[in-house]
């Protein structure tokens, strides 16, 4: 809760941000207005400012070594309405290939539910000689049980991989389908052309009310030669 608009006292700064007794400004620089050294004043730099809380804890993380995929088959439950999978420099053994999820429904195996969505893609060639938005009718699906593509065309370069953010919302939920949305970027090289930054946005709903409670991400055709995973819970409403 902000520290009020009224007198600000230490007491007030010390149960917003924290801090030992007795209690030290020093400690409060670069807190709520403070500058980082110099002079601090209660007033000026505190009055209405509020402690910035980070509302992800981090579950668990996987990281790839040549791994066929990587599986998460604990952590997903009702703890969190939301979960977030981060994706850091996710390096194919293969060439042009896709980066994709699946997932189990409760009690299922196969990572095979049914999946409807979108995909669109926007990209810029090193050399400016093409760029474009476009949505992609091949990379979705309709009821599809498919793992879903969540790139396009990643390159295994030395200097190519994957990056990117993927949400998972409501997935214990009995009652309503789990929606997804996910953002990537990637390199696409070919030895015909310069490379690509693409960007990728995938979204859809996995069509079942049953918890999901595992999920797999694996490229198209080989290994997940290197790269992480992180993923993280988000403090319920």
């Amino acid at each position: 809760m902000a520290i009020g608009t009224g007198q600000v006292s230490l007491g007030d700064i010390q149960t917003e941000f924290g801090g030992s007794n007795p209690i030290g400004l020093a400690e409060y620089y670069g807190e709520g207005n403070a500058p980082a050294s110099g002079e601090i004043q209660l007033w000026a730099d505190f009055q209405g400012t509020s402690a910035v809380t980070d509302n992800h804890t981090l579950i668990s993380t996987h990281t790839a070594s040549a791994s066929s995929s990587l599986d998460i088959t604990s952590g997903i439950d009702s703890t969190y309405d939301v979960y977030e999978f981060r994706f850091t420099d996710l390096h194919p053994a293969s060439d042009d290939v896709e980066f994709g999820f699946q997932v189990n429904a409760s009690g299922q195996t196969g990572f095979n539910e049914a999946i409807t969505s979108t995909f669109y893609e926007y990209y810029l060639r090193e050399d400016d000689g093409n760029q474009a938005l476009t949505y992609r009718t091949n990379m979705d699906q309709q009821d599809g049980t498919a793992y879903q593509p969540l790139t396009r065309d990643t390159s295994n370069d030395s200097d190519s991989s994957v990056s990117g953010v993927f949400t998972l919302y409501g997935p214990s939920s009995s009652t309503y389908v789990t929606h997804f949305v996910s953002c990537t970027q990637e390199m696409q090289k070919q030895a015909s052309y310069a490379g690509y930054a693409r960007e990728t946005d995938a979204a859809g709903y996995i069509n079942v009310t049953t918890a999901i409670d595992e999920i797999s991400f694996a490229f198209s055709s080989g290994n997940i030669d290197a790269g992480e995973i992180k993923m993280f819970g988000l403090v319920k409403s």
